[in-house]
């Protein structure tokens, strides 16, 4: 095994290990032998990977069973990742990790061929939200798992930055007993001498991404997000499509600014057409599609289908709150789309969400959900079965109106 790579792998192992850990590595997600993590650029796939790894190692950087490596790595440029593969199971190695495999010219042949080579190697792979592995050269799905990394809940922010262990709770544990879930809550946030609601307005501001803790001051945090997001588009889109022109590159983030200037957006495809210069509806359509798989923007439809396949423009939403506070629109007032934000973030990870005809979500074809502030009303939802007020402003709810914060601890 060449002794540099070995040595790029310990150095990662040792310096971006982190103590936190979130919530998916509980869950023992990778039993399969070949796995691909993806996600929006900054919720610490990384960081996942690596403690992944150590988890298997007991915590020894220096194993011989492990080796992490960046695809995007100028020492990796020297061999093959299959002559790396073969060079690691040659010393008895047990688990491989290619993180930010889309930079990686030919990456979906080359996993393929290591994966049916080596039946001992345990592969592990992450990439751009954007990723697909049933879309490379070579066909990934029957071979591989793919996982979703989203950004922090505001359970998970609250761990973080309190040093606090809390239950998460199912939608209907909070539909159900949302007294005593937030009560729990509210018990423990107030032995630290502080506030739900502050914490609350701290997270929409700056918690969905964990390397928040990197940045002293909002708008350097808010500035890494605006650059992310190009990045996003410049590169990762790039890598993943390698078919889109620079023209194409430059129409997708005047869409992006279009879209970030006035959220929730409903989208009237013809002025979009004209406004980013697009000849056709299906380009469109694609050049949405690729924002969301970036994982930029979220939309939603009146029957809950992919965007591609949208036959009626729904909502489209940034992707989460820190988003919109880094993209927002300096002269609009930006609260009740904020709350909206929150809510679609957090429940659209585990849940079908869509446009009903009264209220603003449907939850699973099944909850109607109307977002507002702590004076909303069932004016909007009367009469309606399963229809609930997810309300900011408000510490404790009763009956149908629920705290709106406590949809952050759903995962």
């Amino acid at each position: 095994m060449h002794n540099d790579l070995v040595q790029l792998s310990q150095h990662f192992l040792r310096m971006r290990n982190r103590h936190y850990v979130r919530f998916f590595l509980k869950t023992n997600p990778f039993k399969n032998r070949f796995s691909v993590l993806s996600g929006p650029r900054g919720v610490g796939k990384t960081t996942l990977l690596i403690q992944y790894l150590l988890q298997q190692s007991k915590n020894n950087a220096f194993s011989t069973d492990i080796l992490y490596l960046p695809a995007d790595h100028f020492l990796i440029g020297k061999k093959t990742l299959y002559e790396i593969s073969e060079d690691f199971c040659k010393f008895n190695g047990k688990l491989i990790c290619f993180d930010e495999i889309h930079k990686y010219p030919n990456w979906s042949k080359e996993l393929k061929s290591i994966y049916d080579t080596f039946p001992s190697l345990k592969i592990l792979a992450s990439g751009s939200s954007a990723l697909e592995i049933s879309k490379g050269t070579h066909d990934l799905s029957r071979r591989a798992i793919q996982f979703y990394l989203p950004g922090m809940s505001f359970r998970e922010y609250l761990e973080l930055t309190h040093g606090l262990r809390l239950d998460k709770f199912s939608l209907a544990d909070i539909l159900t007993r949302h007294l005593t879930c937030a009560e729990s809550i509210i018990n423990r946030i107030e032995r630290l001498k502080t506030k739900i609601l502050v914490e609350f307005q701290n997270y929409l501001q700056t918690g969905y991404y964990p390397y928040f803790t990197e940045y002293p001051e909002k708008e350097q945090f808010f500035m890494s997000l605006e650059q992310n997001a190009h990045t996003s588009i410049e590169s990762d889109l790039l890598a993943v499509y390698p078919s889109l022109t620079g023209t194409a590159i430059q129409k997708i983030k005047k869409l992006l600014s279009v879209i970030a200037s006035s959220v929730p957006f409903i989208p009237d495809l013809n002025k979009l057409k004209q406004l980013i210069d697009v000849g056709d509806e299906r380009t469109l359509k694609t050049y949405l599609y690729h924002l969301e798989k970036a994982g930029l923007i979220k939309a939603i439809s009146q029957k809950g289908s992919p965007l591609h396949q949208m036959a009626k423009p729904g909502k489209i939403f940034l992707s989460n709150t820190n988003i919109v506070h880094a993209l927002k629109n300096p002269e609009r007032e930006e609260i009740g789309m904020i709350r909206e934000t929150f809510f679609m973030s957090m429940l659209s990870f585990q849940h079908a969400l869509s446009l009903p005809k009264k209220g603003d979500f449907l939850v699973n074809n099944k909850y109607i959900f109307e977002v507002g502030g702590k004076n909303k009303t069932f004016k909007q939802i009367q009469g309606i079965n399963q229809a609930y007020l997810a309300m900011d402003g408000i510490e404790i709810g009763s009956s149908h109106k629920i705290p709106l914060w406590l949809f952050g601890f759903v995962y």
